[in-house]
């Protein structure tokens, strides 16, 4: 039987550092489905096909990776899809907190779906989309934050 996991998120943009929970996360589970979480009351800096667009670069030839997006709640989606894991990457402890609770609900709500909390490497933590999204915003460098060869959309706003 496939282990296969759900990596979900918003991905505004996908970044170095959840590259790093997704290799990290291919060593523990055959498959993981990055999952975009569409959120109808939050806009987005990029749009979802923008958003897949920039995550399908990132994991261009990799094996056991594929990637979607989903309205929904989580644990739906993984049940529609058979999946019984879910990754979550934390940076600190404010982001573990969050995670935590996240994964206690969805466990009340689907307790044979079971979270799997991974803390980035250290060189990545400081990583944030927000903080990509702000300095896009003031059109500056990116690069040291997203993967080699990798082209975010322009900033239009």
């Amino acid at each position: 039987m496939k282990r296969i996991a759900l990596f979900p998120g918003s991905f505004d943009p996908f970044t170095a550092g959840h590259y790093n929970i997704l290799t990290r996360a291919l060593t523990m589970f055959d498959e993981v489905v990055v999952a975009i979480g569409i959120n109808q009351e939050k806009h987005g800096f990029y749009t979802t096909e923008q958003k897949l667009d920039v995550i399908r670069q990132c994991v261009d030839g990799m094996k056991g990776v594929s990637v979607i997006s989903y309205d929904g709640l989580t644990i739906d989606i993984c049940r529609e899809l058979g999946i019984r894991h879910i990754v979550r990457g934390v940076r600190n402890m404010i982001d573990f907190e969050s995670e935590r609770s996240t994964a206690d609900a969805n466990r009340r709500l689907a307790p044979d779906i079971e979270t799997i909390i991974i803390p980035t490497a250290q060189e990545f933590a400081h990583i944030s989309s927000s903080a990509v999204r702000d300095i896009l915003r003031h059109k500056g460098d990116t690069s040291m934050f997203m993967l080699k060869g990798v082209h975010l959309p322009p900033y239009n706003g």
